[in-house]
């Protein structure tokens, strides 16, 4: 048996979709459906384009859809589909959940704040059958509208993108293991990312914080090591001193396991940054000691930087950026930036290089009118 999609011109410029059936076994019988699905013919404009792209996304998935309830009756299995509707979708994300804690930290964390907003948002038992494209579009505007983080702030436009593609994920994975027949989540539009700001400070600032007394003085240490060494906040936390090494070759450099990617990475680091850690201890002391995240040392973070006489909102990911941006404006090529910065594509450390280039735009408009 087979099930082929096509189309038919109709008066208007516009093409309907149909299934065709081909049965061998019965005949060599041919069985046709009228989909209530058009495209145009010719699209010319992007929003025709788009709509053909969506339009023809929904027809393959019913396709898919179709194939499988016939594949089921053939061979019995159909009663076993509707039995898996009954099972708890919750039950079965968490278990998604789980298996991301041995792939990444960071995933499995998006994952598990995806669980707990489901649970706040339908309780711990939402059957299979009941999740649906009201369902999901009922969860999209939870997340928009209703839900908070742990700070009760409202969640960000990309935290939104990034939660809903997740559930559409787990769905994914359900039509894969043949415990639904059809992904509820392909007739749902999901969010559109967005443009995160990445804020930085300049070297002339970073000079102005780095004399300037905090409060916490290990926080101080540590994020200007951050912005000299590009490391994330949770591999600089649990950095001990094994992973910090030497060699003729290279110099002072950190052989460490990424705690958001899993990767294995080795990262030289300059010997100011090195100057920063002080005495070296036993193999497994951590190097910054009584370095832990809180909303007081975030607080106590900014008003070290405003005390530098810096109005930016910075946070201590922000040292991140100010070492991308920083190797970008003195010459880094991005490829070697993203290899330092530990990016598994090169697109997210475009980003820094697009901050760059409008760098450049502002300051080549900053000379004033001469009158010519």
């Amino acid at each position: 048996m087979t099930i082929t999609l096509r189309k038919r011109k109709c008066k208007d410029g516009m093409e309907s979709l149909i299934l065709d059936y081909y049965f061998p076994k019965a005949g060599k019988k041919r069985i046709r459906e009228k989909l209530d699905l058009y495209i145009y013919s010719s699209p010319k404009t992007a929003k025709e384009k788009s709509h053909n792209k969506k339009t023809l996304l929904l027809a393959e998935s019913i396709k898919s859809k179709k194939f499988l309830e016939i594949q089921h009756e053939e061979h019995g299995f159909s009663h076993l589909i509707k039995d898996n509707l009954d099972k708890n979708f919750i039950t079965y994300f968490s278990e998604q959940t789980d298996k991301k804690y041995n792939e990444s930290s960071g995933n499995y964390g998006n994952w598990d704040s995806v669980l707990k907003h489901l649970i706040k948002f339908n309780g711990d038992v939402v059957l299979f059958k009941d999740v649906n494209s009201k369902w999901l579009e009922d969860f999209k505007y939870y997340l928009k509208h209703t839900a908070r983080t742990k700070s009760n702030q409202p969640l960000s436009q990309n935290s939104c993108y990034s939660y809903f593609n997740k559930v559409k994920a787990c769905l994914r994975e359900a039509v894969r293991e043949g415990i639904i027949t059809y992904n509820p989540a392909v007739e749902v539009k999901g969010f559109k990312q967005g443009e995160s700001e990445k804020e930085f400070l300049t070297l002339d600032e970073l000079k102005k914080v780095s004399k300037t007394e905090c409060e916490i003085p290990i926080l101080k240490q540590a994020f200007i090591f951050s912005a000299l060494t590009g490391l994330r906040w949770s591999d600089i936390q649990k950095l001990v001193w094994k992973e910090v090494q030497f060699s003729e070759e290279q110099g002072h450099y950190i052989r460490f396991k990424q705690k958001k990617t899993n990767g294995y990475q080795t990262h030289p680091i300059p010997e100011q940054a090195y100057k920063l850690l002080g005495e070296r201890e036993e193999d497994e002391e951590r190097v910054f000691k009584g370095l832990r995240y809180s909303a007081w040392s975030n607080l106590k973070l900014q008003q070290w930087v405003m005390k530098a006489g810096i109005s930016k909102t910075i946070t201590f990911h922000c040292a991140r950026h100010t070492y991308a941006t920083l190797q970008l404006t003195f010459g880094t090529d991005i490829y070697t930036v993203s290899k330092l910065l530990g990016h598994k594509e090169l697109k997210t450390t475009q980003v820094y290089a697009q901050i760059i280039n409008q760098k450049k735009v502002d300051a080549a408009n900053a000379i004033p009118d001469i009158n010519l």
